[in-house]
């Protein structure tokens, strides 16, 4: 079989997996592919990880949604992980999540590609998102409201 089917195969394989049981370590999804028949490497995993655009948060990996994620992000499986939204000055928008989350919300955020959205930073718990005016800022707000339910 030609690399690229092999790839797309295997790419396929770790999908199904991720949807079919929660995965929490690379090294678990490397053995259930190898169960599977895949001849695999913890780095190839990796690569194809975040090829796929999959997330982790909570301690397991998130498949995206193969055609929300691409516009929207995988919001609603984050949605959980979201804790709060306040404004600081008319710029900076801070979103709260459980401990671990941030830098996964933040993924699904900045992969959606937001227009109102200049950057975005995050740290373990927290996300600062950067915009131009507070006409975008407001919109931000409205839209990490009505995805997150927060």
């Amino acid at each position: 079989m030609h690399a690229d089917a092999l790839q797309t195969e295997r790419r396929n394989a770790i999908l199904r997996i991720l949807r079919g049981s929660p995965v929490r370590k690379q090294d678990e999804l490397v053995r259930l592919l190898r169960s599977q028949g895949h001849d695999v490497t913890q780095s190839s995993v990796s690569r194809d990880l975040r090829d796929l655009g999959v997330l982790k948060a909570a301690g397991r990996y998130l498949p995206p949604d193969d055609v929300n994620a691409r516009t929207h992000g995988d919001f609603d499986t984050l949605r959980t992980f979201v804790r709060s939204v306040a404004t600081a000055g008319t710029s900076l928008t801070v979103i709260r999540t459980t401990v671990g989350a941030a830098q996964t919300v933040a993924a699904a955020i900045d992969r959606a590609e937001w227009p109102e959205v200049v950057g975005t930073i995050s740290g373990d718990d927290t996300i600062f998102l950067a915009t131009d005016s507070a006409r975008a800022q407001a919109q931000v707000v409205e839209r990490v409201r009505g995805l997150f339910r927060v």
